[in-house]
């Protein structure tokens, strides 16, 4: 296993630097990222780990283990108070929004944060995703309200490219079904293979080529798949070379040549429900859909509907909406799915490095100085590009 020093140190490599742009003229008066004199009231929120909780010394993004740092925030006179209820107006967190000053939440236990919410956060000064992604923030109202909103980029890109790979061959594979037949008791090769591939030459497309979308690429090479993405901006010549995957900067053409399709963008206003019934239907029929992105960026009942009639092959994914999802979600009963909970980006490693971004940025904060400027989502009043 990597010790904890090297899995610390492989976020501290900044890529692409966020471009900011307004979002409002008349922005509210920002809130100054300076901790004020004396102590803070810092929320966490967090999913629980109850019996599991003391089995790994570095399980430190639940609820029991808080990040690590409560040790250290109470040491500096600081109010550190941790929850996993979030929901509701009688819930824990709602407790606690009029007054808190810091409010860190994680993408796989999200705290929603509405404009509403916000708006009542009178002294609200930071909102820190302990991970990547801040769409459960409403990140034109923290712009209005002069919120600074930070993520601890590169904590998890490793954790989630790893883990879309593996969904690809679990789908390409059918491993799924023949995983339930051993736990059934059964044994039906032909029920498994007549729908098992090979990865080696199909056309593997990635909408979205950022820091997890080029992770992944590489990874696919050595398959020897065809690599297609989609995205704004080019990977550039080198790593186009070194992977051998080829920009196609029209959507609609890429995805009827995609056997594998991989959301890798984020949820935005623009890609919120992209993925409908007429997008779907540009897709080859029998297509397979890896998406750790986010679960809004699919239309739930589009995808469901697309799975049942067999225009979608397989769906493998971890991310819902809303987050936990509920037991009626359409996916938890759609045909030849393998999805999971939210899982992909908090394995131990990812937790290591998720919990060290957020105490440097906790500690800089204190201290009245600015974060790496590749973790900020909303500067200023401003949204980072990949948001607008």
């Amino acid at each position: 296993m990597a010790s904890k020093r090297a899995v610390i140190s492989t976020f501290r490599a900044a890529s692409r630097k966020p471009i900011f742009s307004s979002v409002s003229p008349l922005a509210s008066s920002v809130r100054e990222l300076h901790a004020p004199a004396g102590s803070n009231k810092i929320v966490g929120v967090f999913y629980k780990a109850n019996e599991y909780a003391s089995l790994n010394p570095n399980f430190l993004g639940c609820v029991e283990n808080a990040l690590g740092i409560r040790e250290w925030l109470e040491s500096k006179g600081h109010q550190y108070i941790v929850t996993d209820d979030k929901e509701g107006p009688d819930c824990e967190l709602e407790k606690h929004i009029p007054d808190l000053h810091v409010l860190i939440s994680t993408p796989f236990h999200p705290a929603y944060m509405t404009a509403e919410r916000i708006k009542k956060a009178k002294n609200l000064k930071l909102l820190l995703t302990a991970g990547i992604g801040s769409d459960h923030i409403d990140l034109n109202a923290a712009a209005a309200a002069g919120v600074t909103v930070s993520e601890v980029t590169g904590s998890n890109v490793v954790s989630v490219a790893e883990d879309e790979l593996m969904r690809i061959l679990i789908l390409v594979r059918n491993f799924v079904p023949g995983y339930k037949q051993i736990v059934n008791g059964d044994w039906k090769v032909a029920a498994i293979s007549y729908r098992s591939y090979d990865l080696e030459g199909k056309t593997i497309g990635t909408i979205g080529a950022g820091r997890i979308g080029k992770e992944l690429l590489k990874r696919l090479k050595p398959f020897n798949c065809k690599l297609l993405y989609h995205d704004r901006l080019s990977i550039g010549p080198e790593l186009e070379k070194e992977t051998g995957a080829t920009l196609e900067t029209n959507l609609d053409d890429m995805l009827p040549k995609c056997d594998v399709v991989v959301i890798n963008m984020p949820l935005s206003d623009k890609t919120r429900g992209m993925f409908n019934k007429e997008k779907i239907s540009k897709m080859k029929k029998g297509v397979l859909i890896v998406n750790n992105a986010r679960g809004a960026i699919m239309d739930a009942q589009a995808v469901a509907d697309a799975s049942a009639s067999g225009h979608i092959g397989g769906y493998s994914g971890d991310v819902w909406f809303p987050q936990p999802a509920p037991k009626d979600h359409p996916w938890r009963s759609m045909p030849n799915h393998a999805m999971t909970p939210h899982i992909s980006g908090t394995t131990i490693d990812a937790q290591i490095r998720y919990a060290a971004g957020t105490k440097d940025m906790l500690d800089r904060y204190f201290r009245g100085e600015d974060f790496p400027p590749q973790h900020y989502i909303v500067k200023e009043g401003k949204l980072a590009s990949q948001y607008l």
